[in-house]
């Protein structure tokens, strides 16, 4: 499990923030695999792309967070709140503790890879979550 302080958090946030806002060109996609961010608060983090693989985010506060697309495949999502989360394409394979009570709070689930049980139970429950989001009226 790699430790990482909220300081050196906030800067892989902001630089994948950036890395995000310049189409890749600035900045640095955030690598957080196998990091442990137990408790974390990571409310309304924009996270799309980014590799969460195997990280530790058991209790974590992720509600209206960007996922899309991220990688969190092997992470531990215990009792972490995905509360408006948007996890449009991310690959949720093999994630520890992730539980339909968790999913049906969550923003959208379009296009994103679940386990077949999990993604069974998604589509017998709650398959509004499989479906392309409508765009937001301005």
């Amino acid at each position: 499990m790699r430790e990482i302080s909220p300081e050196e958090l906030s800067k892989i946030l902001k630089e994948h923030k950036r890395w995000c806002y310049t189409d890749w060109e600035g900045g640095e996609k955030a690598n957080l695999s196998e990091a442990d961010l137990i408790n974390a608060d990571l409310r309304y983090a924009d996270l799309g792309c980014a590799d969460l693989g195997c990280a530790y985010l058991e209790g974590a506060d992720l509600r209206g967070a960007d996922l899309s697309g991220a990688y969190l495949r092997g992470a531990n999502l215990s009792g972490a709140s995905l509360f408006g989360a948007n996890l449009s394409g991310a690959n949720l394979t093999q994630v520890k503790n992730l539980s339909i009570n968790q999913l049906y709070l969550v923003k959208t689930l379009y296009e994103a890879e679940l386990d077949l049980e999990l993604m069974e139970q998604v589509k017998e429950r709650y398959p509004h979550l499989l479906e392309e989001p409508k765009e937001e009226e301005e």
